[in-house]
């Protein structure tokens, strides 16, 4: 996978052989997670993570992927209409937990690397393990724009909380 010139990077599930200590990216909750409690969520299998690294050992960002389900009554009606969602009180869906890139990679596009790479991995899955869509809690204005851009949609009973149904994502992927 291309990444920074000179550099190939490729996902890996979180190991102990990844540096999670030197890992620092703008925001202290992310940091703080990969460092003290994403191996204990591996373990105990409440998240999947997934590191991208360029030799290995360094992680240069990372992303979490989660079971999730949605209150039928949280997505708007037109929108609900318009995917044909059945009629139940939950729906199927993945949660995009955390993701984060590591400041020493700021500017190489990693952002979009780390997004796409989880909404194929959560659409591969969804063929598996039904799921009608990615959710994210975006962090701050800035990632919910982020995350806007690529066609995720507001869940307007939740502030900063978006969604992005399979069907679209799987148009987004070329799929």
């Amino acid at each position: 996978m291309a990444g920074e010139p000179g550099r190939e990077f490729r996902f890996e599930p979180l190991a102990s052989k990844h540096d999670r200590a030197a890992f620092s990216c703008e925001h202290e909750r992310l940091d703080r997670y990969l460092k003290h409690q994403a191996g204990q969520d591996v373990r105990k299998r409440v998240a999947a993570v997934y590191v991208l690294t360029p030799d290995g050992k360094t992680v240069a960002g990372y992303y979490t992927l989660s079971q999730y389900t949605v209150d039928t009554g949280e997505l708007p009606l037109e929108l609900a209409q318009k995917l044909r969602v059945p009629k139940y009180d939950r729906l199927p869906a993945t949660l995009l937990g955390r993701l984060a890139r590591s400041k020493e990679f700021r500017g190489a596009g990693l952002g979009e690397i780390l997004l796409m790479d989880a909404l194929a991995r959560a659409l591969q899955h969804s063929k598996t393990i039904a799921s009608m869509a990615v959710v994210v809690d975006a962090k701050d204005d800035k990632a919910r724009e982020f995350y806007k851009s690529y066609g995720f949609l507001d869940l307007p009973e939740h502030a900063n909380r978006l969604f992005i149904p399979m069907q679209t994502v799987a148009e987004l992927l070329g799929r």
